[in-house]
């Protein structure tokens, strides 16, 4: 049986009175800062007939408004700031595909908050300082290499900073430096996969890499299998983004039953996408987070799009008193309306992976054709077979889908590494084509 490792493990483990007591003090905090340093907050607040007073514990959250992606991005640059330009010491933007990006700047305190949360994450999933930690995200206006590389010289662990790209170099280095740990995009950590095997590196056998902490994007159980048979692997899910800090927001334990969130930096909640209303514990809806500690650029009520939960319970058997929220199932931006049916990829990565004839490379393209929409699922075969069989496994699948998606789906089965691979970024798995 694994042990919980920490690295801050008084705070860690704080009893509930004592989290909640300091969330609330550092809420209050957070409004009174927002509103007497932002334009923005000011006035919404003002609006909305809310004053900082207003705001005493985390159930007076809901007199706030919600802040969305639509207002940070109508900022643009500075208008985000709670302090002087003269005092931020760093930005990051999202790596969205629409025009203008939403930012996230750091003063230094802001920027400690970040190492001390990605720490404890990192340590969650087993670094130490013994460890050997490449980090093959990107190091530009992407959060993910730095917060991995803050968090890592926390821990005080080697570290191997490639950044994105250059695949075969990556395994190489794993090979070269004894890489133990390594940090990715989910997708990427598929393409690295793949990378080995075409360099005839065998990831169980030739390199010593034993423990993973991914995230950015949603995976299934089935690839999460799939990976860590692959390196015979510990396997990790890290959550954040760029309006909080970066990785490090949450991050799951040696237990993997969800992902403890950082009580004493962030607060969140969980609403119906549709009506903007509470749902219950353990119930399904759409993440709604507001920062605790931020100087530079605190949010308020920000409806990040992320599909979670939050667990019931506050305790987990690995002795941290943090509340957990369940692991991304999806965004609400991700799901694809198709006559009226509600598609979400993840189902259909679910179906895909269960089958040992299919790669894990595969793309969801919807058309509009003759006023009827149509889907096509692209899915990658990992091995050679038959025609008599292919046919057989088409069919399978096509029924499979339309069982669980309640719609019909055509499937095309194509040879491995005919789809095009995300060496930077995140993977497209959605072709929308009716617009």
């Amino acid at each position: 049986m694994k042990e919980a490792r920490f690295f801050s493990r008084q705070l860690e483990t704080m009893p509930r009175r004592e989290i909640e007591a300091l969330r609330d003090q550092r809420l209050r905090w957070t409004v009174k800062h927002a509103y007497e340093n932002n334009l923005f907050y000011r006035r919404r607040l003002d609006s909305a007939g809310v004053s900082p007073d207003d705001v005493k514990t985390a159930s007076d959250l809901r007199k706030l408004p919600f802040t969305t992606k639509d207002d940070l991005r109508s900022l643009y640059p500075y208008g985000i700031l709670a302090v002087p330009r003269t005092e931020i010491l760093e930005v990051h933007a999202t790596s969205g595909t629409t025009g203008v990006p939403t930012l996230g700047f750091y003063t230094q305190n802001d920027i400690d908050v970040w190492g001390e949360v990605a720490a404890r994450s990192l340590t969650m999933s087993g670094l130490t300082k013994k460890d050997i930690l490449q980090i093959t995200p990107s190091f530009g206006m992407f959060t993910g290499g730095f917060g991995f590389y803050y968090g890592a010289r926390r821990v005080g662990a080697m570290v191997v900073p490639t950044g994105a790209g250059f695949s075969r170099r990556q395994i190489q280095y794993m090979i070269d430096f004894g890489t133990t740990m390594v940090c990715a995009v989910v997708s990427y950590a598929l393409r690295l996969t793949e990378t080995a095997l075409e360099m005839g590196v065998d990831p169980r056998r030739d390199t010593q890499v034993r423990k993973g902490v991914f995230g950015s994007e949603m995976w299934t159980k089935e690839m999460k299998k799939r990976v860590a048979e692959a390196w015979d692997m510990d396997v990790y899910d890290i959550y954040g983004f760029t309006e909080l800090c970066g990785p490090g927001v949450a991050n799951d334990c040696h237990l993997h039953d969800g992902l403890h969130l950082w009580e004493d930096h962030f607060y969140a909640e969980v609403v119906d996408p549709k009506t903007g209303e509470s749902v219950e514990p353990e119930e399904r809806g759409e993440l709604v987070f507001t920062t605790l500690t931020k100087e530079a650029s605190p949010v308020l009520r920000y409806r990040c799009r992320d599909i979670s939960y939050l667990y019931d319970s506050t305790s987990c058997d690995c002795g941290r008193t943090h509340r957990r929220i369940g692991y991304i199932s999806g965004r609400v931006d991700d799901m694809i309306k198709v006559s009226g049916v509600s598609i979400w990829p993840s189902a259909v990565e679910t179906v895909l992976l269960k089958y040992p004839e299919l790669g894990v490379e595969y793309q969801i393209i919807v058309s509009r054709e003759d006023g009827r929409d149509r889907v096509r699922v692209v899915a990658e075969l990992s091995r050679d077979v038959k025609q008599a069989d292919l046919n057989r496994l088409r069919r399978k699948l096509e029924e499979d889908l339309h069982e669980t998606l309640m719609t019909g789906v055509e499937v095309e089965l194509v040879e491995p590494m005919t789809l095009q691979r995300q060496e930077v970024g995140k993977a497209k798995r959605v072709l929308d084509m009716r617009s």
